[in-house]
């Protein structure tokens, strides 16, 4: 396998109820409608990557994430948000498809799923004991390239009040991660934004919500009116990543296209 294709849908919040909405959105309507364009238009991935808050406070929601991705026939690789409870999601998704920690090996990459949720707050911190489980696993990769996948941005997004409520240690996050070269990328959701950018070679990259999205460097929350979306990756053999978000609502792409 000389390239691993993944897709990326973060930030459901899903609810128990399937007329559940967030900020006048209808959740489960918006995450069908952004599987079902990623289905017509860039089927099929080796594996799917879900980047958090997969509910929304509500573990019944739970069931209706099981319905909408259990039978695709595809690995569904998830790490918990602030609005999820792990342990419920973990006993929810016990069973495959669906993986919810450790990491996964498809060809020559390694997928890291990262939990950096901390109970009764918004923002995350990774525990020491994630912080050993990265290392042991970026430890025992071999050669494989590696792509880190978590919840919270462990860099600043540049909106005062969205960068209060990001990852509270990545000084820690980063001593690991810059100790092994093999590291290719860091992939996060809770900001419902784009961004992409580079540190030390590793690529940085965080995808705007399958629901509604937060409007790029602001003082105080502000939500942006673009689509629902999602992000296809090529995680290539040399270790580069090729990338494209994909916007339902116009059908149009754009945004961070390319390899780097």
């Amino acid at each position: 396998m000389s390239s691993v294709r993944l897709i990326q849908f973060t930030d459901l919040h899903l609810f128990g109820a399937e007329t559940g909405r967030l900020r006048g959105i209808h959740t489960l309507a918006s995450a069908a409608g952004a599987l079902a364009h990623a289905r017509g238009e860039d089927w099929p991935p080796d594996a799917l990557l879900v980047t958090g808050d997969i509910v929304n406070d509500d573990p019944a929601g739970y069931a209706q994430f099981q319905q909408l991705f259990a039978t695709l026939g595809l690995p569904v690789l998830c790490v918990p948000g602030n609005h999820d409870d792990p342990g419920a999601m973990r006993r929810a998704l016990a069973k495959p498809p669906f993986v919810t920690g450790g990491h996964v090996d498809i060809g020559r990459w390694r997928l890291v799923l990262l939990d950096s949720v901390v109970a009764g707050q918004a923002g995350g911190a990774l525990s020491p004991g994630s912080l050993a489980a990265l290392a042991a696993a970026l430890e025992q990769a071999g050669d494989r390239h590696v792509l880190v996948c978590l919840h919270h941005h462990p860099v600043p997004m540049g909106s005062r009040w969205l960068d209060q409520v990001g990852l509270a240690n990545p000084e820690a996050f980063f001593a690991v991660i810059d100790k092994y070269p093999g590291v290719r990328g860091i992939l996060w959701g809770h900001v419902h934004q784009s961004f992409d950018a580079l540190r030390n070679r590793v690529r940085l990259l965080a995808t705007p919500s399958t629901c509604a999205q937060f409007r790029p460097r602001t003082e105080r929350f502000e939500l942006d009116p673009l689509p629902a979306a999602y992000r296809t990756l090529e995680l290539r053999g040399d270790g580069s990543i090729a990338t494209e978000l994909a916007w339902v609502k116009a059908g149009a792409r754009r945004g961070s296209i390319g390899a780097a």
